[in-house]
């Protein structure tokens, strides 16, 4: 290597002579890099074991959290009341029936039509028995007869009893004409008797009210023939709209909890916001093994005439409690042992308790044994829910 050469690397003086760098600066040089190096190395290293543990904790955190059963909690309450029992019924009046005629005959006119008040024995219609009038002109006639006929045979007799006291005529003459007599007096009263009856059947020809009421139908005109008796039409349709009928079908479930003298509300959809309070006036007793329901009767007041029978209605039944706590539907659990509820304790466990369901109401059932009021249980409990597992309740408790 020439001088040139050394001069362009540095290792020649001003003087000219070559110096080579000193082996000791060369050491500590190298040593300085290789330890930053390292020091790189090391921080590289420690930040990925750092990450990697953080990457563990979490995921174990997730494991754990994952594994928890977070669970909403609810505290049974006392049975205030059993709620109610809406059903569907409609009005009757106290009293309906549908008008007949007692005769035959031909509508002379009518006096009332429907939607009119009557009172009892109110003529509401006249009818024509030209038939009957001459069965009641004839029953006349033929009375008389009678009465003409037991006059003479009363003659006779008085005359054939003084013969017979003179001696005159014999005891079996005697005794036929007092046959005769009583025979004429026979025939007079069966003759007066059913001249009576045909008078009286005869007052039928004027149609009157049977009660106080109001007239629902009119199915008649003037000139109309009408046949007696239930084979012909109704001449009326009448009904008493105070107080009114209501007959109800309780399913046999709610049958005990109904008795004679409770309260009921009815309303009408078309009265909206007006409510009608009734009693419970006759219960029949028995379930009807078709419908297994029982049927009861209401009285319902309407002395304004605002309801009007033949309307569709709701009644309102009170029920009386049949348990002491009452505990939301969805906390129930069906088992092969039977239902159940999750109770957590103090330190969060679940234990599975079986519970007496006496009265389901929907969303709502009334037990009566099984929890306290001072117990948490489980809302919605999952079906994996095992009687002693471990369970995190929310902060915010359901409510019932």
């Amino acid at each position: 290597m020439t001088k040139e050469n050394h001069a362009s690397l540095g290792l020649t003086s001003d003087d000219g002579h070559m110096h080579l760098p000193r082996r000791g600066a060369v050491w500590r040089a190298a040593k300085i890099v290789a330890l930053i190096f390292a020091a790189l190395l090391a921080a590289g290293a420690l930040r990925v074991i750092l990450a990697r543990g953080a990457a563990k904790a979490a995921l174990k955190e997730q494991a754990e959290q994952g594994q928890k059963i977070f669970v909403a909690t609810v505290n049974p309450t006392p049975t205030k009341s059993a709620g109610a029992l809406t059903l569907p019924a409609t009005l009757r009046g106290d009293n309906e029936t549908q008008i007949y005629a007692r005769v035959s005959g031909y509508v002379r006119s009518f006096l009332v039509d429907i939607g009119a008040k009557v009172r009892k024995g109110q003529v509401l219609a006249e009818l024509d028995t030209p038939e009957l009038d001459q069965q009641v002109a004839q029953a006349a006639a033929q009375l008389e007869n009678a009465k003409a006929n037991t006059v003479l045979a009363d003659a006779a007799l008085k005359r054939w009893k003084l013969l017979f006291a003179q001696n005159s005529v014999a005891r079996q003459d005697l005794d036929t004409k007092q046959n005769a007599y009583d025979t004429a007096v026979a025939l007079q009263n069966s003759a007066g008797a059913y001249l009576k009856q045909l008078q009286e059947t005869s007052a039928f020809k004027h149609v009157m009210a049977p009660f106080d009421g109001v007239i629902t139908a009119r199915n008649v005109d003037v000139g109309n023939l009408i046949t007696a008796g239930g084979a012909g039409s109704a001449l009326f349709g009448m009904a008493r709209p105070d107080p009114l009928r209501v007959a109800i079908d309780v399913p046999q479930a709610y049958s005990l909890g109904v008795k004679v003298g409770d309260e009921v509300v009815v309303t009408q959809a078309e009265l909206p916001g007006q409510t009608f309070l009734g009693q419970i006036s006759r219960i029949a007793g028995a379930i009807d093994t078709a419908t297994r329901a029982q049927r009861v009767e209401l009285a319902l007041p309407n002395p304004d005439g605002r309801l009007t029978p033949g309307a569709y209605v709701q009644v309102t039944l009170p029920l009386t409690p049949k348990g002491p706590l009452s505990i939301p539907a969805n906390t129930l659990l069906f088992r092969a042992e039977g239902p159940s509820v999750a109770v957590v304790d103090a330190e969060g466990i679940a234990r599975l308790r079986p519970v007496a369901v006496v009265n389901d109401l929907g969303a709502t059932l009334e037990i009566s044994q099984g929890v306290a009021l001072a117990d948490r249980i489980v809302v919605n409990p999952p079906d994996s829910l095992v009687d002693g597992a471990k369970v995190t309740p929310r902060a915010e408790p359901a409510r019932p």
